[in-house]
């Protein structure tokens, strides 16, 4: 897909959005919804989606809702840092395919990273453990 065109509302983020599919949360609230990436680049990696708005990237997104949107993805980014210690972290936002997005819904990756430890590239990890998953969301979700 290019970078502009019409919001697909099968898209799979508007399905999780919608209940219709699941994820593991680690944060919801009226504004966003955090869960855990099953394809994680590394430990932690965490996707954060917007509510209330078709937005296909960061140019679709009507400028109102920046503020209270941004302000969940730092406040996820704060409680990933808690919960895990990283040694840092990444906020990555791809905006069209040539730019490495494959969900044309608006959504921010955090992934913590830790001194030596490679990543997985994007659109490249393997599928996590589900187990394992819920443990980092339940650590985040206490740390929010």
């Amino acid at each position: 897909m290019s970078l502009t065109g019409t919001y697909d509302d099968a898209n799979i983020f508007a399905k999780i959005l919608r209940g219709e599919l699941p994820c593991i949360k680690a944060f919801e609230d009226e504004v966003a919804l955090a869960f855990m990436d099953i394809f994680p680049q590394g430990r932690g990696h965490t996707l954060v989606i917007p509510k209330g708005a078709q937005a296909r990237n960061l140019l679709d997104f009507p400028a109102e809702m920046f503020g209270p949107y941004l302000e969940r993805v730092q406040r996820v980014a704060r409680a990933v840092t808690a919960a895990l210690e990283p040694d840092g972290f990444q906020i990555l936002q791809f905006n069209g395919a040539p730019a490495g997005q494959t969900v044309f819904h608006l959504h921010f990756h955090i992934i913590p990273r830790w001194d030596s430890v490679a990543l997985a590239g994007h659109g490249h990890a393997r599928r996590a453990d589900d187990a394992e998953l819920q443990d980092i969301a339940r650590a985040i979700a206490a740390a929010m």
